[in-house]
């Protein structure tokens, strides 16, 4: 076996698209990683909300060591029937009807952003558009770049794709106004949360009054569900706190917990858009991929982890909001948010450093909007695991904002 480089070495070969800690993780188990150098990590990033079950599950393990040794790619010339059954499950839980399957998020968010123009020029708009929303993302391809509400990522991959009207979050008449009298919109697309733009929350009524816009103006509501979905709320697609079924919805990260899965699921106004040639992927869809899906769902039913996402998770949001009481009642700080394990810590002032501060300490988070502690731990995390997150993270936060 080859010795793995230096952590602290950057590739000469591999761009350099990411600013890395210094740090190469070797294996996992549960919620814990270590790295080559045999630290140990509690990992309270999930891959990026990715590892649904946690690492080394051995029911996953073992499905995906069985698929190996059966097929793991064919093409999808040909009928896939772990394809048929992982579609059938996620329009059950979601009560949508038809799926299409990808790879990653972006394909998914690329996927739906078709699917509402071709909705449009179907009704003989010649030039649809989407409203989207202030700190959105939903992917780095050049129309989801678009689409997404950064602009410190969409510099220097200019010209943008057009057709998107940008209004503010939550805020019901902004969007109104931004659309009256525009015959060309077709579609609203949302995240339930954001995610990249710093864990927040679309409110419940605002969701209810999207949902009747959109069905009063015969738009497609496209919920992103690509960070938020798969039960990290304590519900299987965040969007259901509300009561409402979206038009299209898009999903990726947790679907494989680790394996690369991107689906689009659509409900009867969108899930007869495309027809054949319409669109397509080469990876999607194919066997290895549908196994762990499959299987990704079955033991999140059967050991009740959207119940335990949702108390575990406010077992955690009530911790952290106790142990820095003082900083939320001083204002440094702002606001601790977000819905069972999908929380973010606002902080009133750029705070990037506490990642490696945290990994210094054995616990492995991530920063985003510049000033927001993310967590988007495994749904297996324990209450006991929970208060050592906060036990670890909350006295770093106090120094890191002390005078």
């Amino acid at each position: 076996m080859n010795t793995p480089a230096s952590p602290a070495a950057a590739s000469p070969h591999v761009m350099p698209t990411y600013g890395r800690l210094p740090i190469a993780l070797s294996h996992g188990q549960g919620c814990r990683v270590w790295d080559t150098e045999g630290k140990e990590y509690l990992d309270a990033l999930g891959g990026i909300a990715v590892n649904t079950l946690g690492h080394n599950h051995p029911d996953l393990v073992a499905a995906l060591q069985h698929q190996v040794t059966q097929l793991i790619h064919t093409s999808n010339y040909y009928h896939i029937p772990l394809q048929e059954a992982l579609a059938a499950k996620l329009v059950e839980l979601s009560g949508m009807t038809n799926a299409f399957f990808c790879s990653t998020g972006l394909e998914a968010n690329e996927a739906a952003l078709k699917l509402a123009r071709k909705f449009g020029h179907d009704k003989g708009i010649e030039r649809p558009e989407v409203v989207v929303f202030d700190k959105a993302f939903h992917g780095r391809s050049i129309a989801t770049l678009s689409a997404t509400g950064n602009p410190k990522v969409q510099a220097g991959f200019g010209p943008l794709v057009e057709g998107f009207i940008r209004v503010p979050l939550n805020n019901m008449q902004a969007l109104k106004t931004a659309t009256q009298g525009n015959t060309n919109v077709v579609a609203v697309f949302v995240e339930a949360i954001q995610g990249e733009g710093g864990v927040n929350p679309l409110h419940m009524d605002y969701l209810r009054d999207l949902r009747a816009l959109c069905d009063q103006h015969d738009w497609l509501l496209m919920i992103d569900e690509v960070q938020c979905g798969m039960g990290r709320t304590g519900k299987w697609f965040a969007h259901q706190w509300a009561g409402i079924v979206p038009d299209v919805m898009p999903l990726a990260k947790g679907l494989g917990s680790g394996v690369p899965v991107g689906a689009v699921v659509a409900g009867p106004r969108a899930a007869h858009i495309f027809a054949v040639g319409n669109h397509g992927s080469t990876f999607g869809g194919n066997p290895l991929a549908m196994r762990a899906g499959v299987e990704t769902i079955r033991v999140m039913e059967r050991d009740g982890l959207l119940t335990k996402a949702a108390t575990v998770g406010e077992h955690l949001k009530t911790g952290l909001t106790a142990a820095l009481s003082a900083e939320l009642a001083s204002g440094s700080v702002k606001e601790i948010r977000g819905l069972g394990l999908m929380l973010g810590i606002e902080l009133a002032k750029p705070c990037g450093a506490l990642t490696q501060k945290c990994a210094d300490h054995g616990l492995l988070i991530s920063v985003t909007a510049d000033s927001v502690v993310r967590l988007v731990p495994s749904l297996i995390l324990t209450t006991r695991e929970a208060d050592e997150i906060v036990a670890i993270l909350c006295p770093l936060i106090r120094v890191f904002l002390a005078p």
